[in-house]
């Protein structure tokens, strides 16, 4: 290991608009939509808990108080429970309160990731921090950020999440350009290149939600001009952390996940994920799955 400080914080940037999902998203937002009976935000909040980050900062934005209101206390709800003597639903929604420490900062208009990531700075300081974005959701069984806080403490400087993806996809990711470490699943990444147009990839590891980040990163994003988008992006700010050595914040190493990953960003596949969860809930697939079948060999699928 590294002489290097621990990481103990995490954010989590949720101030989207969500408008792939509207109407669902006008006045909920995306992160609150639920994987069969949990929010997407909670599995994130639990996802980096596990990882032994017990003090999580959300960025918000517009119509985003039901996320606060979700990891607080539901007094009359609790209370309501408690009478009728249901303390299964009564875990259930003390379960989130109880995670970590929650703390939010609106960024006020939603100028991309790198902008959501900037107003983490006064929170953060200058600590190392994770950055787990809600449209991915990560298996529990598959430690990734854990796996991710020990190769920053081994290297120093950012990594970031890498998993490897067909070249039609690819074009839909930042890509990364890597060469290889003594380690298996650890490259150093070189050059960061978001959405390359079909066919000019560096390769075919895409970057996805999952980020362990120097704090070097808020000096780079104050100084990174709009990209893509007209909107500041993370990408060209860790492309900048790459070149660098360890004193200025760099390098910037990958770590390459080959797990179970559920994307919620689009309405197909979270569609998948929500079937993929309810396959596996033990309480709802011995029903779930015999009408599954009936439903698509009536349709002859």
């Amino acid at each position: 290991m590294g002489d290097f400080a621990p990481v103990t914080k995490a954010v989590v940037p949720a101030a989207g608009l969500g408008t792939r999902f509207l109407p669902a998203t006008k006045a909920t937002p995306k992160e609150m939509l639920p994987i069969v009976d949990k929010p997407a935000i909670q599995y994130v909040v639990e996802e980096a808990v596990s990882a032994g980050l017990l003090d999580v900062l959300v960025i918000t934005g517009r119509n985003k108080r039901s996320i606060e209101d979700h990891f607080d206390v539901a007094y009359e709800l609790e209370h309501l429970l408690r009478a009728k003597g249901d303390e299964e639903r009564l875990s259930q929604i003390t379960e989130p309160v109880n995670l970590a420490t929650m703390h939010y900062v609106r960024q006020g208009e939603p100028r991309g990731l790198g902008h959501a990531v900037l107003c983490a700075k006064q929170h953060v300081g200058r600590e190392p921090f994770a950055c787990l974005l809600g449209d991915d959701i990560i298996d529990p069984r598959d430690p990734l950020l854990k796996r991710m806080i020990e190769v920053r403490g081994t290297y120093g400087g950012s990594v970031v999440a890498l998993m490897e993806v067909s070249p039609e996809e690819i074009t839909r990711y930042g890509a990364a350009a890597v060469v290889p470490t003594d380690e298996e699943d650890v490259v150093r990444v070189t050059d960061l290149v978001e959405k390359p147009p079909a066919g000019q990839a560096p390769s075919n590891w895409a970057v996805i939600g999952r980020y362990v980040i120097d704090p070097a990163v808020f000096e780079v994003l104050e100084n990174t001009p709009p990209g893509r988008g007209g909107e500041i992006q993370l990408t060209d700010a860790l492309r900048t952390l790459a070149t660098r050595g360890p004193d200025e914040g760099g390098p910037v190493h990958g770590v390459l996940f080959r797990g179970r990953r559920y994307d919620t960003g689009n309405k197909l596949d979270y569609l998948r994920t929500v079937v993929q969860f309810a396959a596996e809930r033990e309480d709802l697939a011995p029903e779930f799955l015999p009408w599954l079948r009936r439903f698509l060999d009536q349709r002859g699928l």
